[in-house]
């Protein structure tokens, strides 16, 4: 017969290295969690890099040497056959877009902004440029500057969309909203404004018989840089 003392004594070793294969079972799984834990959280952390990373990329500057703002003007009054229809250039200051979150902004200054009218004297567009650029239109030393801030593009078909901003202009902001289509990197649209809207009177020239109408259109054709 086995000695009760043996027994015991094999007994005790036999729970002893259960007791340390347990143990060792319980560190294995606490150490695949922690890698588990420690590899979720690189990968997580990667991710955000990457997203960040990606969301930065998309933000870019608007090429100010290449896109173009033209602002166009219309005559109006009993003689208006004596006037002439007015083209302004109005260079682009700054700007830039995000297409991830489609934030646009354009900048511009209306000091900068120049008369081309090609069927008017020298003196008259030079004349026509003090106007403008004077209290009684953009009052430019006091407003200066003009910008576009877009808050929601909307999808209109393909290489289109419709574009919902605010633009400040002599010191005032109102909703404005322009069409844009993509013609080869070239954003290209048009929108159509009231200058009573932003506290500004058209033009009235010879007595009043010839003037600026109210309403005025805005040309662009926007570039990004690469």
């Amino acid at each position: 017969m086995l000695d009760l003392f043996q027994v015991a004594k094999v007994l005790v070793v036999m729970k002893l290295v259960g007791m340390r294969h347990g143990a060792k079972i319980a560190v294995d799984l606490d150490m695949t969690q922690r890698t588990r834990k420690t590899r979720r959280r690189i990968w997580l952390g990667t991710a955000i890099v990457v997203a960040l990373g990606t969301a930065s990329a998309q933000q870019q500057a608007i090429d100010i040497q290449k896109s173009v703002v033209t602002v166009r003007g219309y005559k109006a009054g009993v003689f208006s056959a004596f006037g002439h229809d007015h083209e302004i250039a109005a260079p682009v200051a700054d700007g830039n877009a995000d297409i991830t979150t489609h934030h646009v902004e354009l900048r511009m200054d209306p000091g900068a902004l120049r008369v081309r009218d090609s069927k008017a004297s020298e003196k008259d567009r030079n004349q026509i440029q003090t106007t403008m650029l004077g209290p009684e239109v953009l009052d430019s030393e006091r407003h200066p500057e003009i910008v576009f801030r877009a808050s929601e593009v909307e999808p209109m078909g393909p290489g289109s969309w419709g574009v919902h901003g605010a633009l400040t202009l002599h010191g005032q902001t109102r909703p404005v909203t322009v069409r844009v289509s993509d013609r080869d990197g070239h954003y290209i649209g048009s929108s159509l404004l009231k200058l009573t809207d932003f506290g500004i009177k058209p033009v009235r020239i010879a007595g009043g018989t010839v003037k600026i109408k109210d309403e005025i259109r805005i040309e662009f054709d926007i570039q990004l840089a690469h």
